[in-house]
């Protein structure tokens, strides 16, 4: 592909030559997830992956995901950028703002390029391309890290309650508000995936930053709720960096 004035060079995970075998492993994503260690509950993984309609190797990724938003131990979270917009057909879901999200996780990692499909799993792992088997593996070791902080999170009278016990967290964290839109069909007409139609999950709506937290008092927060739509709420460190915490209202 043609380059573009971004900050950050891009591309596409071409020629991965492993559909076939890449669907066939899809249904590892809805399986039960395995067994916690007896001394402590696993907090839900996030899973943000960052896609795009117009990317041809990005429909693979699209579908591991919508495996995984069926699992309660797993936050799967669409990011859609807007940086192959120009190749013919403009993403509806993408947002800049997902772009400079994933060019934070970039430069986090002192990488000079980002891609799209991308996974990052907890904040800290990255995957490029579609790697269910290595991304099952971080999924499960994350679930057997006990968790610093317990999020809790209560929906009334259009206001969403956050909160949380005082935790010895080493560094703040920022506090993140999430909304998504659990499924959406689309059919694409032009572009590299021109004639599919194509099925998204959990495609993010929304990102907000509501503050930072520094563990020493209990963390108790009140914002407007919107709707009924499906809420998360983040706990990371900055960065962006090591998610410590997240919750789901569905």
């Amino acid at each position: 592909m043609g380059s573009s004035d971004q900050q950050m060079d891009h591309t596409t995970c071409r020629g991965l030559g492993r559909a076939a075998r890449v669907f066939a492993l899809i249904a590892l994503a809805s399986a039960q997830p395995l067994a916690a260690r007896a001394d402590h509950t696993p907090e839900p993984v996030v899973v943000e992956l960052f896609t795009s309609q117009g990317c041809s190797s990005c429909p693979p990724a699209d579908a591991l995901l919508e495996s995984l938003a069926l699992r309660e131990d797993v936050i799967a979270l669409a990011l859609h950028v807007d940086y192959w917009d120009y190749i013919g057909w403009e993403d509806i879901f993408a947002d800049p703002a997902y772009t400079l999200r994933q060019k934070g996780y970039a430069h986090a990692a002192g990488a000079r390029t980002i891609y799209t499909p991308q996974m990052i799993v907890g904040g800290m792992e990255h995957l490029v391309g579609v790697r269910p088997e290595e991304l099952m593996e971080l999924i499960a070791r994350h679930q057997q890290v006990p968790a610093s902080v317990h999020l809790s999170l209560t929906r009334a009278g259009g206001q969403l309650s956050i909160s949380a016990e005082a935790a010895a967290l080493g560094r703040p964290v920022v506090v993140q508000l999430v909304e998504y839109v659990p499924s959406e069909t689309v059919t694409i007409e032009r572009g590299e995936n021109a004639g599919q139609t194509l099925t998204y999950a959990n495609i993010v709506s929304g990102w907000t930053e509501l503050g930072t937290w520094d563990g020493t008092a209990p963390l108790s927060l009140s914002v407007p709720a919107g709707g009924d739509r499906p809420a998360v709420v983040i706990l990371q460190e900055q960065g962006p960096g090591r998610i410590v915490a997240a919750a789901r209202l569905w």
